[in-house]
């Protein structure tokens, strides 16, 4: 990354799920939104240079990385950014609601998405782009189990059923995130780690919409000041101003 560092500014190239598209749940609403000051947004008003965010509400890898060459294609970025896992390890909640005693898969195999991942950085270091992953934000497995069983005991129950644990939701997700951190050190691939910036917090639910998934607004700020100090400490140059600066943006 030495000679993205000598550049006036840096092209970044977002391919991600509905977190980096900057979707929370609006509660009074009664919807999902997308908010206009997201991680993205506040990482490009610190940024030298541009952020083209091709991320969708509901990718999975499989979705992303399908497009994802003809995105790089177009932008021509210096860094993409990869961030997905969320949707890949979900389940079709609905459809184990209707019948627990059947077998379900992830939206994305485990070793599927092991292995689109290993093979999208390769690619990327091969057309001498850097990739950068990001860790998953954690889930609040109580909230999200009221709301993939839609506040409904019976659904609860049927789902429970197949689960045998609420905490088994967690684990799941965490086996994902998991494989994230193996493959960043396997390849040697940059990875900012912003699921720590949630669970430092000693209630990291706080961060997170009632769905139990999203971060909120104030977890795409936490979201930023992680990605914000991995450029500070690294590559500092790349920011708009220097530590210390009187306008206080960096």
């Amino acid at each position: 990354m030495d000679e993205i560092i000598k550049k006036d500014e840096v092209k970044i190239l977002v391919s991600g799920d509905s977190i980096s598209k900057g979707v929370v749940y609006n509660e009074e609403r009664g919807k999902y939104i997308i908010i206009e000051d997201s991680y993205v947004s506040i990482v490009q008003n610190r940024l030298k240079g541009i952020i083209y965010n091709v991320a969708k509400f509901g990718n999975t890898i499989i979705r992303g990385v399908s497009r994802l060459q003809n995105d790089v294609s177009k932008n021509d970025p210096d860094i993409v950014i990869i961030e997905y896992g969320g949707n890949d390890c979900d389940f079709n909640w609905d459809e184990i609601a209707d019948n627990p005693e059947a077998v379900h898969s992830p939206k994305t195999d485990f070793y599927v998405f092991k292995q689109l991942l290993t093979d999208t950085i390769s690619s990327l270091k091969g057309r001498g782009i850097v990739p950068i992953l990001f860790t998953l934000p954690p889930l609040d497995a109580d909230r999200y189990f009221k709301w993939v069983s839609k506040n409904s005991t019976a659904a609860g129950h049927r789902i429970f059923s197949w689960l045998g644990s609420v905490t088994k939701i967690y684990w799941w997700q965490e086996r994902y995130n998991s494989a994230i951190v193996s493959i960043a050190e396997e390849t040697k691939t940059r990875l900012i780690d912003i699921r720590s910036a949630f669970l430092h917090s000693p209630d990291f639910t706080k961060f997170i919409c009632i769905d139990g998934i999203h971060p909120n607004r104030e977890g795409h700020r936490l979201i930023a000041e992680k990605v914000v100090e991995y450029i500070r400490l690294n590559y500092s140059s790349l920011l708009k101003c220097q530590d210390g600066a009187a306008d206080g943006v960096c």
